[in-house]
C-alpha cells in the first residue's frame, strides 16, 4: 500500500486538522464528536442542511460545508457510517430556529444511525425531516444497502437544497426540493480499478489488469458484471442505456449531465466520457443545460466514472445557478 499517510488510524483526524487550517473563512470543525460546520452557523430563522457518511468520498460531503450548500457535514471513519452523537451534534449546531433538513443516502448504516440522530433531536424540540437518495441504476440490493445506493444525486440534492435553505424556504419546501432530486436524478457507475481503505491495507476486490466492472459501488461493491476493459464510447453506452431507460423523462426534458470521477480518473479521460454522453442525451430527445464535470463523489484512489442525470425544471435551474461558497464547489461570488 502506497498512501500520503502516516498512521491508518489517524487519517480522518488528520485530515479535519487540515481543514481547520486550510479553511478557517469557510468552516469550523468541532472533535469529539467530528464535524464539519459552517463558520457562521446557526444563522437564525434559515433551514439547517447536513448530511453525512464515510470518509473517503472526498469531497463529498465536508467540502461542500458553506454558503449555498450544506450547514453541517458528518464524516465517519473510511467507508463506515458516522455514528448519532456525530449527527445529532451536527443537527444542534445548525439549529436556527426553522428546521433541520438531514440527507442521507440509501446505506444501512446511514439511515439507522441518522434516524436515531432525527429522534433525538426531536426530542429536543428541533423539527427535522430526512430524505434518502437512492439513485443508482446499476443494482436493487448490495451489500450496503436495502434498495437502490445513493450516489451522484446526493451532491445535486446538497447543491440545490442548500440553495433553497440560503433563500429562507421553509423545510417543508427545501424537503420538497430534496425530493424532486430524489425522484428525478438516475446514476450508474465503472471501475477500472479497486481501491484501498487505508486500515486495511489491500484492495478491496481484485480486479484483473485487462478487465472492468460496470455498476460498481462507491465503496467497492459488486456490480452488475465484469468484463474485459472497452473503449471509452462503449462504456459510456452501457452507463447511459440503463440511465435513460429508467430515467422519469420525456422528449425535449432538460437535464443535468454530471460526469464524475471515482477518485484516479483525470479530467482528460472525464471529458471523453461526457462528449459522449452529451450525444447519447441528445439523440434520446434529451437537451443537456447544465454539466457539472469532476472528482465529486470519490472512492479513495478507485479508477474509473460514473454519470448521472437530473431532469431540470425552471426552479431546478435557477437553485443550481445561485451563488455557492465551499471548499469543492464554488461560483456566483
Amino acid at each position: 500500500m502506497k498512501k500520503l499517510i502516516n498512521k491508518p488510524d489517524d487519517v480522518v483526524m488528520e485530515e479535519l486538522q487540515g481543514i481547520v487550517v486550510a479553511h478557517p473563512d469557510l468552516v469550523k470543525v468541532h472533535f469529539n464528536p467530528n464535524f464539519v460546520v459552517r463558520a457562521d452557523a446557526p444563522i437564525k430563522g434559515k433551514v439547517g442542511v447536513i448530511s453525512g457518511g464515510g470518509s473517503g468520498h472526498e469531497p463529498m460531503h465536508g467540502g461542500y460545508v458553506g454558503y449555498g450548500m450544506l450547514d453541517a457535514a458528518c464524516p465517519g471513519a473510511v467507508f463506515t457510517s458516522p455514528t448519532p452523537d456525530q449527527m445529532l451534534e451536527a443537527t444542534k449546531a445548525v439549529n436556527g430556529g426553522a428546521g433541520v433538513l438531514h440527507i442521507v443516502k440509501n446505506y444501512t448504516g446511514d439511515i439507522m444511525n441518522f434516524e436515531m440522530a432525527a429522534d433525538l433531536a426531536r426530542a429536543e424540540g428541533i423539527e427535522v425531516v430526512a430524505i434518502v437518495t437512492d439513485d443508482d441504476v446499476a443494482v436493487q440490493d448490495s451489500l450496503y444497502t436495502a434498495g437502490r445506493r445513493g450516489v451522484g444525486s446526493t451532491v445535486l440534492a446538497e447543491k440545490v437544497c442548500g440553495a433553497a435553505a440560503e433563500q429562507l424556504r421553509s423545510l417543508e419546501q427545501v424537503a420538497d426540493v430534496c425530493r424532486k432530486v430524489k425522484a428525478w436524478g438516475r446514476s450508474m457507475g465503472m471501475a477500472l480499478t479497486s481501491c484501498t481503505v487505508p486500515h486495511v491495507g489491500k484492495p478491496t476486490f481484485d480486479l484483473p489488469e485487462d478487465e472492468m466492472e460496470i455498476g460498481i459501488g462507491i465503496h467497492g461493491e459488486p456490480g452488475r458484471t465484469r468484463m474485459k476493459v472497452k473503449s471509452a464510447d462503449e462504456i459510456t453506452e452501457m452507463l447511459m442505456e440503463p440511465i435513460i431507460k429508467d430515467l422519469p423523462f420525456k422528449h425535449g426534458d432538460e437535464v443535468l449531465l454530471f460526469v464524475n470521477s471515482m477518485g484516479g480518473t483525470p479530467p482528460i479521460e472525464l471529458y471523453i466520457i461526457y462528449r459522449k454522453a452529451y450525444e447519447i442525451a441528445q439523440k434520446s430527445g434529451l437537451k443537456v443545460v447544465r454539466n457539472l464535470i469532476g472528482p465529486y463523489i470519490t472512492s479513495l484512489e478507485m479508477a474509473g466514472c460514473s454519470i448521472t442525470m437530473l431532469k431540470m425544471d425552471d426552479d431546478l435551474l435557477k437553485l443550481w445557478d445561485f451563488p455557492v461558497k465551499t471548499v469543492g464547489l464554488r461560483w456566483g461570488m
